[in-house]
């Protein structure tokens, strides 16, 4: 026979009785709710982007960053930007930007949806350079024979006491063509210095997991990680090669990068390697997870195809000796007194941050120029209307809007993520699998078999289950008749209060 219930209420009220209030920050590990991600930058595309969002079961925040990163690639090394007339300060067109979240949050997806319209760009350029390809080795076929014939003449000439001839231009082999690449995903230094020593555009570097981008950088050589850090400045470079005696010579090392990563291996990142700034590079996106739903619309993928292909077919200038030279788009006079203003609270702000985020914030005055650059030419890229050559008040406001309301509070999520204790991370990831499963005890090998890919071993599950402990979310439950002494399996009731504050 069922109680009655008021004893079932009796009964409830009298086991929370026994319980502390739990903190459910911990839930969060102390972070602060993710930011609202801005549409200002992105003018008609918004819509776009939400739709692509929606299709993908993500949220908004990774396709939007993912479509900046994508736009400041194929800007890249054609367009610069300059705040003031007087001076000489610019800045290149790259962007960094990383979506952080767990593995099953959709960010590949997201990124994916951004990317995806730049493909079908990627694949013309590869067909053409089949053609390409086919003249280069014909011209390589020539030259050997020129070469031969020409050895026959130095013969004839050294027997004969004649004047050497000079070696024809015929028969010196030309370098091997490289196509344009709009993208790469997994490249040596080395390698990527040849990519961009045939695109002094720059390019895009794709990765699905940048913690294994993080991890290659002394993989291949010992300076792989100096080449990335000059790689966000797009300055000339050159890479002296082991079996050639002609340098390479890149005339704008610039490489905007889009990837996704989770928040365990970020901080294993973050702790392990060093504060040379490369993190305080990125402009990051870590939204909570969105429920599950049916998309509603048909996005406008061509519309945002379009603005990449327009965005492509800028064109570099020329200086007076006619050599191909970027375009530098100044910010007018009203955009470049919007910028003064911000810059100088900037400055203030600087001198009270700390650690990582202090190297994020000093370097927020050239991210701001570069995305109001972005912003300019990526609405120009969208509607029909004469090529701007000077950036917007628009742009600029637009560009403090993001960087303030959005790229700030996700650094400080993100960066500040790295600061705390392991335990209380590994706490936070326990209370939340709690919730998600809404169990009313847990085992703690059980809950680090499930856990594994973040809990590692079983001091790492003890210092967690401590934190809870000490946040009131569980304790232990003998499992002995009568909580006799001896040895217990590790199980712990979980305090009920958890589930109740969840639902209100």
């Amino acid at each position: 026979m069922s109680k009655p219930p008021i004893a079932l209420a009796y009964e409830r009220a009298e086991c929370l009785s026994s319980w502390p209030s739990p903190d459910l920050a911990i839930i969060n590990a102390g972070r602060a709710t993710p930011p609202t991600f801005p549409n200002a930058l992105f003018g008609r595309l918004w819509p776009v982007a939400i739709d692509l969002a929606e299709g993908a079961g993500s949220p908004v925040d990774y396709v939007g960053l993912s479509i900046l990163a994508v736009a400041a690639s194929l800007i890249g090394g054609k367009r610069r930007v300059r705040p003031f007339e007087a001076g000489t300060w610019e800045e290149p067109c790259i962007l960094w930007c990383g979506n952080v979240g767990e593995p099953s949050s959709n960010k590949s997806p997201g990124t994916d949806a951004a990317v995806s319209p730049l493909r079908p760009i990627e694949q013309a350029y590869a067909a053409d350079h089949k053609l390409v390809v086919q003249q280069y080795r014909t011209q390589c076929e020539r030259a050997k024979h020129e070469r031969r014939a020409w050895e026959e003449q130095v013969k004839e000439a050294t027997k004969l006491g004649h004047e050497t001839p000079p070696m024809p231009d015929a028969a010196v082999e030309p370098e091997c063509p490289e196509r344009r690449r709009l993208l790469v995903q997994d490249s040596t230094p080395e390698a990527l210095g040849s990519i961009l020593a045939a695109n002094p555009q720059g390019t895009l570097h794709l990765r699905d997991e940048l913690a294994g981008w993080f991890q290659s950088f002394e993989r291949y050589n010992a300076g792989g990680r100096e080449f990335w850090l000059e790689a966000y400045g797009g300055r000339p470079h050159t890479i002296d090669r082991k079996n050639s005696e002609i340098p390479l010579r890149i005339p704008f090392n610039g490489v905007s990068v889009v990837g996704g990563i989770q928040p365990d291996k970020l901080v294993d990142l973050f702790q392990s390697g060093p504060d040379d700034g490369l993190s305080a590079r990125f402009l990051w996106a870590w939204p909570d997870p969105i429920p599950f739903r049916r998309p509603r619309s048909t996005p406008d993928v061509a519309a945002l195809h379009q603005a990449y292909a327009r965005l492509e077919s800028l064109r570099f200038g020329c200086d007076e000796h006619g050599v191909q030279v970027p375009i530098c788009l100044r910010l007018n006079d009203g955009a470049a007194d919007i910028f003064e203003a911000w810059a100088g609270e900037n400055s203030a702000a600087l001198v009270d941050a700390a650690s990582l985020f202090k190297s994020f914030l000093g370097k927020a005055r050239g991210t701001v120029l570069r995305l109001a650059l972005v912003s300019e030419l990526l609405n120009w890229a969208a509607e029909d209307r004469a090529e701007p050559v000077e950036v917007s008040p628009t742009s600029v406001v637009a560009a403090i809007e993001f960087f303030e309301s959005y790229a700030v509070p996700s650094a400080l999520r993100v960066l500040g993520d790295a600061a705390r204790p392991k335990a209380e991370r590994n706490a936070a990831v326990i209370a939340r699998y709690i919730m998600r499963h809404k169990l009313q005890m847990i085992n703690a090998r059980d809950v680090r078999r499930s856990l594994k890919a973040t809990i590692k071993d079983s001091a790492d599950m003890e210092a967690a289950l401590a934190e809870l402990q000490d946040a009131g979310w569980v304790r232990p439950a003998p499992s002995r008749a009568g909580g006799s002494a001896g040895r217990q399996s590790k199980n712990f009731d979980v305090n009920p209060a958890v589930h109740g504050a969840a639902h209100g």
